[in-house]
Protein backbone atom coordinates (compact mmCIF):
# COMPACT_ATOMS: atom_id res chain seq x y z
CA UNK A 1 0.00 0.00 0.00
CA UNK A 2 1.36 3.14 -1.08
CA UNK A 3 2.25 5.70 2.11
CA UNK A 4 -0.09 8.82 2.20
CA UNK A 5 1.90 12.15 2.39
CA UNK A 6 1.71 15.91 2.78
CA UNK A 7 4.73 17.92 1.38
CA UNK A 8 5.97 21.04 2.38
CA UNK A 9 6.13 23.34 -0.10
CA UNK A 10 10.02 23.78 0.82
CA UNK A 11 10.48 19.95 0.31
CA UNK A 12 8.61 20.18 -3.16
CA UNK A 13 10.78 23.07 -4.76
CA UNK A 14 14.01 20.97 -3.52
CA UNK A 15 12.52 18.11 -5.36
CA UNK A 16 11.43 19.71 -8.82
CA UNK A 17 15.45 20.33 -10.05
CA UNK A 18 16.69 18.09 -12.41
CA UNK A 19 19.94 18.71 -10.73
CA UNK A 20 18.56 18.25 -7.17
CA UNK A 21 19.66 14.82 -4.61
CA UNK A 22 16.01 14.73 -4.33
CA UNK A 23 14.74 15.08 -7.74
CA UNK A 24 14.22 10.98 -7.01
CA UNK A 25 11.31 11.78 -4.67
CA UNK A 26 9.56 13.90 -7.53
CA UNK A 27 9.67 11.24 -9.80
CA UNK A 28 8.81 8.65 -7.14
CA UNK A 29 5.50 10.81 -7.26
CA UNK A 30 4.90 10.44 -11.17
CA UNK A 31 5.44 6.64 -10.75
CA UNK A 32 3.11 6.64 -8.15
CA UNK A 33 5.79 5.21 -5.14
CA UNK A 34 3.02 7.46 -2.61
CA UNK A 35 -0.04 9.48 -2.42
CA UNK A 36 0.02 13.23 -2.37
CA UNK A 37 -2.16 14.79 -0.07
CA UNK A 38 -3.45 18.10 -0.77
CA UNK A 39 -5.82 21.29 -0.33
CA UNK A 40 -6.95 24.29 -2.21
CA UNK A 41 -4.99 26.49 0.17
CA UNK A 42 -1.92 24.16 -0.09
CA UNK A 43 -1.75 24.23 -4.12
CA UNK A 44 -2.34 27.79 -4.12
CA UNK A 45 0.93 28.47 -2.04
CA UNK A 46 2.44 25.75 -4.36
CA UNK A 47 2.00 27.80 -7.16
CA UNK A 48 3.15 31.00 -5.31
CA UNK A 49 6.28 29.76 -4.25
CA UNK A 50 7.07 28.39 -7.50
CA UNK A 51 6.10 31.25 -9.20
CA UNK A 52 8.79 33.71 -7.34
CA UNK A 53 11.60 30.74 -7.62
CA UNK A 54 10.95 29.64 -10.89
CA UNK A 55 8.26 31.68 -13.00
CA UNK A 56 5.01 31.65 -13.70
CA UNK A 57 4.78 29.06 -16.40
CA UNK A 58 6.38 26.70 -14.45
CA UNK A 59 4.49 26.96 -11.51
CA UNK A 60 1.28 26.11 -13.41
CA UNK A 61 2.60 23.27 -15.17
CA UNK A 62 4.02 21.53 -11.69
CA UNK A 63 0.66 22.71 -9.74
CA UNK A 64 -1.43 21.29 -12.78
CA UNK A 65 0.87 17.87 -13.12
CA UNK A 66 0.34 17.50 -9.28
CA UNK A 67 -3.67 18.05 -9.02
CA UNK A 68 -4.75 16.26 -12.24
CA UNK A 69 -1.98 13.21 -10.84
CA UNK A 70 -3.85 9.80 -10.38
CA UNK A 71 -1.15 9.76 -7.20
CA UNK A 72 -3.04 12.94 -5.59
CA UNK A 73 -5.90 12.93 -3.08
CA UNK A 74 -7.76 16.49 -2.40
CA UNK A 75 -9.03 17.02 1.34
CA UNK A 76 -10.74 19.82 2.61
CA UNK A 77 -10.59 20.61 6.35
CA UNK A 78 -13.45 21.55 7.97
CA UNK A 79 -11.68 22.36 11.30
CA UNK A 80 -8.44 24.13 12.05
CA UNK A 81 -6.88 22.61 14.41
CA UNK A 82 -3.84 25.42 14.73
CA UNK A 83 -1.24 23.13 16.18
CA UNK A 84 1.74 25.40 15.46
CA UNK A 85 2.08 28.73 16.88
CA UNK A 86 5.08 30.15 15.81
CA UNK A 87 3.79 30.15 12.56
CA UNK A 88 0.10 29.64 12.03
CA UNK A 89 0.44 29.22 7.82
CA UNK A 90 2.19 25.76 8.34
CA UNK A 91 -0.78 24.86 9.68
CA UNK A 92 -2.94 23.82 6.56
CA UNK A 93 -0.09 21.06 6.04
CA UNK A 94 -1.05 20.28 10.11
CA UNK A 95 -4.80 20.39 9.08
CA UNK A 96 -4.31 18.17 5.73
CA UNK A 97 -2.27 15.75 7.24
CA UNK A 98 -4.88 14.65 10.01
CA UNK A 99 -7.95 15.07 8.01
CA UNK A 100 -5.95 12.90 5.65
CA UNK A 101 -4.66 10.37 7.79
CA UNK A 102 -1.05 10.77 6.35
CA UNK A 103 1.96 8.91 7.73
CA UNK A 104 3.52 12.05 7.50
CA UNK A 105 4.32 15.46 6.46
CA UNK A 106 7.81 15.66 4.97
CA UNK A 107 9.59 19.21 5.79
CA UNK A 108 12.80 20.80 6.45
CA UNK A 109 11.17 23.83 8.26
CA UNK A 110 11.94 23.56 12.09
CA UNK A 111 8.31 24.95 12.98
CA UNK A 112 7.28 21.68 12.58
CA UNK A 113 8.92 20.55 15.63
CA UNK A 114 6.75 21.38 17.81
CA UNK A 115 4.45 18.38 16.73
CA UNK A 116 6.96 15.74 18.47
CA UNK A 117 5.27 18.02 21.54
CA UNK A 118 1.63 17.36 21.11
CA UNK A 119 0.26 13.82 22.14
CA UNK A 120 -3.07 14.26 19.75
CA UNK A 121 -4.03 14.57 17.19
CA UNK A 122 -0.15 12.81 16.59
CA UNK A 123 1.35 14.10 13.59
CA UNK A 124 4.69 12.38 12.21
CA UNK A 125 7.05 14.69 10.37
CA UNK A 126 10.25 12.95 8.45
CA UNK A 127 13.11 15.54 6.81
CA UNK A 128 13.32 15.18 3.03
CA UNK A 129 16.27 13.27 3.18
CA UNK A 130 14.96 10.25 5.42
CA UNK A 131 11.80 10.73 2.68
CA UNK A 132 13.74 10.14 -0.50
CA UNK A 133 16.01 6.88 1.31
CA UNK A 134 12.66 5.08 2.48
CA UNK A 135 11.16 5.49 -1.31
CA UNK A 136 13.86 4.01 -2.38
CA UNK A 137 12.83 1.06 -0.97
CA UNK A 138 9.65 1.14 -2.62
Amino acid sequence: MNRLIVLDTNCLVQMLSIHSPYRSAWQAFRDGKYILCVTNEILEEYQEIICRVANEAVAHNIVNAIARSPYTRFFTPHFRFRLIEQDPDDNKFVDCAIVSGADYIVSEDAHFRALDTIPFPKVFVVRLEKFVAEIANY
